[in-house]
């Protein structure tokens, strides 16, 4: 298992620092750009972390450490964001995502007893899942949205970049 808390933590805290350098002040251009019907905006993406912070991360790391009579996890809404966010700031669902993780990584500090990351819980559709496999998919999930963040921003520069596409992966 190559799982780690602490290098996990690391990944955790550092999200919402990428995604400021990335997206702080730049035009909707860049922000509100996607990849074709059915597809998210970088802005998106912050909504739908932010959501993962407030109803999905969190309370699966807690139905599995209490370990009571429901294991069972929630359906999480992968896409309460898209209406939830109307009319708000990009400014603005950075500043939450950062509170939120900010408070979710203090909520992680209790966890001392690395025995605790073999706890299981019921996931509605794979079954049962340990606490390090959804602690390692946290940190996955973060990492996939931001490689998803710059990919569509790229794109935007498909057609200008002439025979330079041949090199750059992010475009094919």
């Amino acid at each position: 298992m190559n799982f780690d808390l602490k290098e996990a933590k690391e990944v955790l805290r550092n999200t919402p620092n990428v995604l400021e350098s990335l997206l702080a002040g730049l035009s909707e251009n860049w922000t509100l750009c996607d990849e074709g019907e059915d597809t998210w905006s970088p802005f998106d993406v912050v909504g739908h972390l932010i959501d993962g912070e407030r109803k999905d991360w969190l309370e699966r790391v807690q139905i599995i450490r209490k370990q009571g009579e429901n294991l069972k996890f929630q359906p999480f809404d992968r896409f309460e964001h898209l209406t939830r966010n109307k009319g708000r700031s990009l400014e603005e669902l950075l500043y939450e995502f950062r509170r939120l993780r900010e408070q979710n990584l203090h909520e992680l500090e209790s966890i001392s007893d690395m025995g605790e990351l073999e706890l299981k819980g019921v996931h509605p559709a794979f079954g049962e899942v340990t606490l390090h496999q959804l602690l390692s998919t946290w940190v996955v999930h973060d990492l996939n949205h931001i490689s998803q963040i710059t990919r569509v921003m790229a794109n935007r520069y498909n057609q200008d970049v002439g025979p330079w596409k041949a090199y750059l992966r992010i475009l094919s």
